[in-house]
């Protein structure tokens, strides 16, 4: 039998907030591809039966409900992983939630929540996963779940899309710290039908569609790489497997039909004064210079086709 470059045998993976959506779609990705997988989600029931589908399938699988954000919940996890099947190669961090509000009108717990469960659940199970790691001595994968929101911004959601460029930061500077230790770092930028994009009015009509069973159109899968959760779980296993060894510190999109690499940010234009800028001479200079082609923001609307 010839050995896959992506057989994941032997392999242990917690994939957070993977009790439905993108993250039951990488959990059984991982599963598919060999790896024994520990399934969370807040809902206890929800974790069970994602877990008993795994298993129905013929992979495996166990359930560890949790919040994740504290320090605690990101032991438990590591813990369920090495108490069910010996050991922690790969960590998923997709646990998120939404509270979507403008500026003015975001409260506090609006921002502490969301904040709390994308960003800090990032940090703490990543720090957890990378200690058990490091002990135990052979590598491992940590693959982060960023979004378009966080490359980009997008409005009305300052907290999301705060939390997710700071895992993009955070995928590069782990990249960093963990190289000595074999364990890679990326994070994935999905793009797909779930509860959180299919409220995009430009979307909705093809999403319906899609839940019929009917096919989504070419524009959509390679024009906006948009399509189902499964589209965007082949990558999970390619980063958790020895064909990406070399692979880290990347931003990686995928969706529908399309994969793409993102940049990291950096400079694009530069200009120079000697002895350095007054606010005179950068107002003077600024339009013909190093300001003449500002950079966007926001995420791209949807080029439909002409009705």
């Amino acid at each position: 039998m010839s050995h896959s470059p992506v057989d994941l045998s032997g392999k242990v993976a917690v994939v957070t907030g993977s009790g439905r959506g993108l993250g039951l779609a990488y959990a059984t990705a991982l599963a598919a591809a060999g790896a024994s997988v520990v399934v969370n989600d807040l809902d206890a029931k929800v974790a069970e039966q994602a877990a008993g589908a795994i298993v129905e399938a013929g992979g495996r699988a166990v359930a560890e409900a949790v919040a994740v954000g504290t320090a605690e919940a990101a032991d438990r996890l590591v813990a369920r992983a090495v108490e069910a099947f010996g050991r922690l190669d790969v960590l998923v961090t997709n646990a998120g939630i939404l509270r979507d509000k403008v500026l003015w009108k975001m409260t506090d717990e609006d921002f502490d929540a969301v904040v709390t469960t994308h960003l800090k659940g990032t940090f703490t199970c990543a720090r957890a996963a990378a200690v058990r790691m490091r002990e135990q001595g052979e590598g491992g994968s940590l693959i982060l779940i960023g979004s378009p929101a966080g490359q980009r911004g997008n409005f009305g959601q300052t907290n999301y899309a705060a939390a997710k460029a700071g895992i993009a930061a955070m995928a590069r500077t782990w990249s960093m710290e963990l190289s000595r230790a074999d364990i890679t770092v990326n994070a994935v930028i999905p793009v797909a039908a779930t509860a959180m994009t299919e409220t995009i009015p430009a979307f909705a009509p093809y999403v319906e569609a899609m839940r019929r069973g009917e096919p989504l159109p070419d524009f959509l899968r390679k024009g906006e790489g948009f399509g189902t959760p499964e589209d965007c779980a082949a990558v999970v296993p390619f980063l958790a497997s020895e064909a990406a060894r070399g692979v880290t510190g990347q931003c990686i999109g995928i969706g529908g039909d399309k994969v793409a690499l993102w940049s990291h940010p950096q400079e694009v234009a530069t200009a120079f004064a000697d002895g350095g800028w007054s606010p005179e001479t950068l107002a003077a200079a600024w339009g013909t210079s190093v300001g003449r082609e500002p950079q966007t923001v926001g995420i791209p609307a949807p080029k439909l086709p002409e009705a």
